[in-house]
């Protein structure tokens, strides 16, 4: 066995002598190969060089790693290695490439891959165990060939190890077809929090950038598109299809849709837009007709507003059919007949009342509000003076027509860093 029981490197395994099954040197291994529509963590084959020309021994086929690679069968049963569409090449496709570490929340570049060995039905079974992104990794690959292999493994056993377990590891793939082959997702990184995935997003080349959000369920990119920096977000839509940017659009808060569809060029919008749904399209577009810099052009449209005789129990049951985001859902508003704003209620207050207990009651007082042509200036000292949760912007005639939540306020403060 090489480096330990049990334990083995894949820079190790290349290069390997191959021996058949009648005892012959038969070629050298020059990559191990998974196909990862049937198991991502177990290397299905290895490629081996031989004189005529390259090989695929199955690792059904591997007997054992000492002293070479003995194998079972003879070379001339060993397949050509023509097609490989279906399979990630381990050498070719993760060594030195970047993949996403989802532990750590951070991109990291791969030196080399560690496998564990298990004895199945009388051949080794391959499978990763993780990623060495240390120095450890690349020591091993510079001086592998320069010095002896047992001073080597010596050294490199004295190098503190950094490997990320191989189920931590996200694979980026830019080429569409080969990620559908691959069956390359994103599923894991999904899982993050959409700040994190951004801090992410924002280490990436462009076409990697792509990659992720190609594959990103809709919500999740949506999320993870609204935390991104300004020149990242504006960058990321332009690369994108208009079809599948109007998905991602959509799930987006109407105001922070707004503000990225503003920045586009006015042709661009126009493809996107018409993509979108037609309700979704009608929020944005409304909003798009007002001034970036004002309390209209800052709202969102996605809030809670009741009648002015609703109880607490008709607060709860809006806030269970409520389609928008948990957060603006702080406050419950009342409002006339006429759209008139009447009232505001923390959500807080009405958990706590009985449910026959009247909103108009529950009010907070002064009623806090601001209008839709207000600057930037006004509604944030607004924020700052009262500690609010969310501002309602009203119009001319007193309807409400939007609110401004506290990432509203954040993400344009952001913005002027």
């Amino acid at each position: 066995m090489l480096w330990g029981v049990s334990t083995l490197s894949l820079s190790e395994l290349l290069g390997q002598t191959v021996y058949d099954s009648t005892g012959a040197a038969s070629g050298r291994v020059r990559e191990a190969a998974i196909a990862p529509q049937e198991d991502r963590s177990k290397v299905a084959s290895l490629i081996v060089k031989t004189t005529e020309g390259r090989r695929v021994l199955p690792c059904t086929a591997v007997l054992r790693i000492e002293g070479g690679i003995r194998a079972s069968t003879a070379s001339r049963e060993w397949h050509p290695a023509n097609g490989a569409e279906g399979l990630f090449l381990l050498s070719r496709d993760l060594l030195d490439q970047q993949v996403i570490d989802v532990h750590g929340r951070k991109v990291v570049r791969v030196n080399d891959v560690d496998f564990y060995q298990e004895t199945a039905q009388n051949h080794i079974v391959l499978k990763i165990e993780g990623v060495d992104v240390g120095t450890r990794g690349a020591m091993r690959r510079l001086l592998k060939g320069v010095i002896p292999m047992s001073v080597l493994r010596k050294l490199v056993l004295r190098i503190p190890p950094r490997e990320i377990p191989w189920e931590f590891v996200d694979l980026i793939e830019t080429d569409p077809a080969r990620r559908v082959k691959l069956k390359i997702s994103h599923e894991r990184l999904a899982r993050l929090h959409p700040a994190d995935i951004a801090d992410i997003v924002e280490e990436l080349a462009p076409s990697e950038r792509e990659a992720v959000f190609e594959t990103l369920d809709e919500e999740v990119a949506a999320e993870a598109l609204e935390e991104l920096a300004p020149k990242v977000q504006k960058a990321v839509v332009e690369s994108l299809e208009p079809e599948r940017v109007a998905e991602i659009v959509e799930e987006m808060q109407p105001d922070a849709a707004a503000d990225l569809l503003a920045d586009l060029p006015e042709d661009r919008t126009e493809e996107i837009l018409v993509q979108m749904e037609p309700e979704e399209r009608q929020e944005v577009a409304e909003l798009l007709e007002f001034e970036e810099n004002t309390a209209a052009g800052r709202m969102t449209t996605e809030y809670i507003a009741l009648p002015i005789d609703a109880t607490a129990h008709d607060a709860v049951e809006a806030m269970r059919t409520f389609e928008g985001r948990m957060e603006n859902m702080s406050t419950i508003y009342i409002i006339s007949s006429e759209g008139t704003l009447v009232g505001a209620i923390p959500v807080v207050k009405i958990v706590l009342a009985k449910a026959e207990t009247p909103l108009l009651g529950l009010s907070e007082e002064p009623l806090i509000y601001c209008k839709a042509d207000a600057k930037e200036k006004e509604f944030v000292e607004l924020f700052d003076k009262y500690n609010l949760l969310t501002l309602p912007v009203i119009d001319q005639y007193s309807h409400l027509v939007g609110v401004i939540t506290p990432d509203d306020v954040i993400s344009m403060l952001r913005a002027k860093l």
